[in-house]
């Protein structure tokens, strides 16, 4: 046990129903560790143990061999562990400074040292190689940048193990690249490291060791080398690996009318002359890398940016979209990137999500909501779309990723749209839940509807659009049959091509 600087045997943990079912983990002492399963497999709710956000029902936990127990977060910090959330938590209107030292100010005759903070900030940040000035605003600062001080800031503590959650899934590929150099920093410093990620070739590439868990149980641990994608996949999912992600070709009328018509619409100077058009029934991929332009298309058709010229046409009118509310009047619906910040209130249940659009039409009357309808249609939404909860009052904020993203799913299916936009729908979310996701656009195409999905993950377009537009810096550079491609390669390929 000596050469583990973490072991945790038997964890249980439950609610309601056994979430851990008598888990067993081990972290060596400057060792990448990837955590890996599906959604309600049971991974966050073991890390959320080690950090002391739950106590664990029965179990041992042992730091450097030597028992202790984490009831609290204070418990965590004492031992050295420190959490990297997807979430970020810096505050964002205080500096960097600030918030590394938050709650542990330098105070000088009674009042806050902030040149001290700022050297003392300036010193840690060099030492990783974080190149941003101690006293700029969080909020002036990429997300990518964010996540370099979330780190900066839990070895100012003195963190001896830290456990990053889906540390990539707002990232570049630069500042993935800057993450990875900053992780293989840490860990010849002798940092240990748990990795939660559903981008498996990123597990395969960052880590050293891997646990797979699935319902609660541990079902494979060993190194990762001796590991292959197909190996991973098939331990997470089990008897249902590799039912649903393959790309099926589609029937639909390629010779139409077309349902969403879209000329030389301009958003900015640089997104600019973008045309094209959806068929009914029909799913319609944009691949681009970041900045390219596909999400400001999406927020633009949705009413959330003015467009500065071009046109719009759903059924052949015209439409002069100015707000939402006006874009989901004229049938458009938005799944978005941050599922947290803009397309769940995360305080509120899963009832009061998945009807949130609706409730005008739920209404008896002008303010009293018919509860038995509503509560019919979001039971029919748990089934129809599998969402793993206990119940449908149960706070949102409480599921799992995949499942709270099947939530805003059924926020908007409800709606009955024309027309759904999906922007990198399966952040942060596992295998298992990414062939859901697809089967359901599939199922809503098939009703002669549209379809428009952004993704960063070239084998999710691949295996479920019909069609590909690629972007470059706000420009429509290349437009592909699926039918046509033969290999990822080449959609990579098209993807880097500035025309």
């Amino acid at each position: 046990m000596s050469q583990n600087i973490l072991t945790m045997e038997g964890v249980f943990k439950s609610f309601a129903v056994p979430v851990l079912k008598g888990v067993d983990f081990s972290l060596k002492k400057g060792e990448v560790h990837a955590l890996v399963g599906g959604n309600g497999a049971g991974k966050s709710t073991l890390m959320k143990i080690m950090t002391g956000v739950y106590s664990k029902d029965a179990g041992e936990i042992y730091i450097d061999g030597s028992k202790v127990e984490i009831n609290n977060a204070n418990d965590a910090r004492a031992n050295g562990i420190s959490m990297i959330y997807q979430e970020l938590s810096l505050i964002q209107t205080m500096t960097v400074a600030e918030n590394i030292f938050l709650g542990e100010e330098i105070t000088k005759n009674g009042i806050r040292d902030t040149k001290k903070m700022d050297e003392l900030t300036k010193k840690v940040l060099e030492e990783l190689g974080i190149e941003v000035r101690p006293t700029a605003l969080v909020n002036q600062l990429s997300v990518g940048i964010s996540q370099m001080v979330e780190i900066a800031k839990a070895v100012s503590k003195q963190a001896k193990i830290l456990v990053f959650d889906e540390p990539t899934a707002s990232l570049s590929a630069s500042e993935t690249k800057q993450l990875f150099k900053m992780i293989a920093d840490l860990k010849e410093k002798g940092v240990s490291m748990v990795y939660i990620s559903h981008r498996m070739n990123e597990i395969l590439e960052i880590s050293d060791s891997i646990t797979i868990l699935r319902d609660g149980v541990v079902v494979h641990t060993g190194g990762t080398r001796d590991m292959a994608l197909e190996d991973i996949i098939s331990h997470m999912l089990g008897s249902a690996s590799g039912k649903r992600f393959d790309w099926i070709e589609r029937e639909y009328d390629v010779n139409g009318e077309d349902l969403l018509t879209v000329e030389h619409l301009k958003i900015s100077d640089k997104i600019n002359d973008i045309s094209f058009s959806l068929k009914k029934g029909e799913i319609l991929g944009f691949a681009g890398l970041m900045g390219s332009g596909r999400t400001e298309i999406l927020e633009t058709l949705f009413g959330l940016r003015t467009s500065r010229g071009g046109s719009i046409k759903l059924h052949g009118k015209e439409l002069k979209i100015k707000n939402p509310r006006e874009a989901i009047r004229s049938g458009f619906a938005l799944i978005p990137e941050d599922r947290r910040k803009q397309g769940l209130v995360l305080i509120h249940t899963v009832k009061d999500n998945a009807i949130l659009p609706k409730i005008t039409r739920l209404c008896k009357g002008k303010v009293i909501i018919d509860e038995k309808k509503a509560n019919e249609i979001v039971e029919q939404n748990r089934e129809q779309l599998n969402i793993v909860t206990d119940g449908i009052h149960k706070r949102i904020s409480l599921l799992s990723g995949g499942n709270q993203q099947k939530v805003v799913l059924a926020k908007w299916l409800n709606m009955d749209p024309e027309i759904m936009m999906l922007d990198e729908p399966t952040a942060g979310v596992d295998i298992g839940a990414k062939t859901e996701i697809i089967e359901i656009m599939r199922s809503f195409a098939d009703k002669q509807k549209g379809v428009i999905f952004v993704s960063s993950e070239l084998t999710e377009l691949m295996a479920i659009c019909d069609r590909i537009i690629v972007l470059y810096d706000g420009k429509i550079t290349a437009e592909i049959a699926r039918k046509e491609i033969a290999a990822e390669g080449e959609l990579q390929h098209a993807i880097q091509q500035k025309n």
